[in-house]
Formats: structure tokens, C-alpha cells, sequence
């Protein structure tokens, strides 16, 4: 698997670089055409521009291989993400395999189970655990250690616990929708607190004079890239 730049996720254009050499038809009018389909959902910087993480880019891939060697329709594809089938980037991963996909090391793995910002479930570690893993790694580019992230974890949990009160109401309904409607609702829940941290680090920085400024029509990859790390802490 291709390593990820350091900042932990990929603009538009790295995407591109990562993945042509295997789909050498990808283009950015075909991943923005995904994403209209509803195929792919990266995520937004406050900025706007598309941030993708290692599961948007290992489901990119699978999307393009389903296309290119079983010759799938879109319809198909989308009815088997939505039925679960796994890209690389969802699959539970044994500590070898954690170890190796993300590149870091024994000492700092141990760290991070140490400070409980990865877990495991049961024998193995959940989906999550491989992003989580590559920005830890990308973060200790920058002189991060797994003890400061101790604050970034309490701070999902408190947010977690925020959202799981006010979907309790939802879970105490009677009927056979409640739960998948409160599971609905949190992600929505999620998605908009996500966006709202993002803004307000973005907003925080640009006060401090940390930001890049840009033209938002036509930004350069690397101005690009700049505003989406920016949106990007969570």
C-alpha cells in the first residue's frame, strides 16, 4: 500500500498521483463523478476543498478495480459498499498487519494503547485503527508524541457522550426502526461537530495569521493541500 504524505490525508491531485499508476484512466472529473453518484463521500475542509483519508482512497481503488477486472456496473458497486463488502482500509487488522500498513513502530503502537488511542476488539483492532494509526505517524513528523494526544481523545469522547445523550430519546422509542435511526442520527450528529472543530481551529489559526491565502477558484496542490490541513485536526 502507498504510503500516505505526512499530514495524514490526500487533496484532489494526490489522489490522482496515487492511484494512476494503477487506474491510469482516473481523472478528477471521474472522482468528482463518484462522488455525485454517491459512490465515494470525502470529506470537506472549512475552505471546501476535498480531503481524502486512507479509507476514501483504498474504497476509490476498489471501485475502480470492481470496474476495470469484474466490469460491474455502478449500481452493483454501490449496492455492495452499502451491503458491507470491506476495501483494504475497513478490514479488522491483527497488530502485524496494523504495524506494517501504517508504517510505525512496536514502541509507538504500545504508546497509543497506552494512552487509548487505539483499542482492541477482541483479537484484533477495529476499522478505524488504521487512520488512526497513520496520523499518529504523520504527526510525530512534527514532533507530536502519543501523550499529547491524550487531550484529542478525551475530547472525542466528550463529544461522543454529547451526541449519545441526544440520541437517547430516539433509542427508548418502541419500534424496529429506533436504532438504525439513532445510529443515522448520530452520524449526522458527528459529521456536523466534525465540521464545526474544523472551522473553529481553521478560524483560531487565521486570527494567529497561520493561514495561506489562495485563489478558492483554481488553488495550486500545494495551497491546496495547505487549506485542508487546516480543516483536517479531526
Amino acid at each position: 500500500m502507498s504510503a500516505q504524505p505526512v499530514r495524514g490525508y490526500l487533496g484532489i491531485s494526490e489522489v490522482l498521483a496515487q492511484l494512476r499508476g494503477e487506474f491510469p484512466g482516473i481523472s478528477v472529473s471521474k472522482i468528482r463523478f463518484l462522488e455525485t453518484e454517491g459512490l465515494i463521500a470525502p470529506a470537506r475542509s472549512p475552505s471546501g476543498y476535498r480531503r481524502f483519508g486512507a479509507a476514501d482512497v483504498d474504497r476509490l481503488r476498489f471501485i475502480l478495480a470492481a470496474q476495470r477486472d469484474q466490469y460491474l456496473p455502478l449500481r452493483v458497486i454501490k449496492e455492495r459498499l452499502a451491503e458491507g463488502e470491506p476495501a483494504d482500509g475497513d478490514r479488522p487488522l491483527g497488530r502485524r498487519e496494523l504495524l506494517a500498513e501504517s508504517g510505525m513502530s512496536e514502541a509507538l503502537l504500545t504508546e497509543l494503547e497506552t494512552f487509548g488511542l487505539l483499542r482492541k476488539v477482541g483479537r484484533s483492532y477495529g476499522p478505524d485503527a488504521l487512520q488512526v494509526a497513520r496520523t499518529a505517524v504523520a504527526l510525530t513528523a512534527y514532533g507530536v508524541e502519543a501523550r499529547h494526544l491524550r487531550a484529542v481523545r478525551s475530547a472525542a469522547e466528550r463529544e461522543t457522550t454529547m451526541i449519545e445523550s441526544l440520541v437517547a430519546p430516539i433509542l427508548r422509542q418502541r419500534g424496529s426502526g429506533a436504532r438504525e435511526l439513532a445510529a443515522r442520527t448520530a452520524g449526522e450528529l458527528a459529521d456536523l461537530v466534525l465540521r464545526l472543530h474544523g472551522a473553529l481551529v481553521a478560524e483560531t489559526l487565521a486570527e494567529a495569521g497561520l493561514t495561506a491565502a489562495a485563489d478558492p477558484q483554481s488553488p495550486p496542490a500545494e495551497t491546496a493541500g495547505w487549506h485542508d490541513a487546516i480543516g483536517g485536526v479531526l
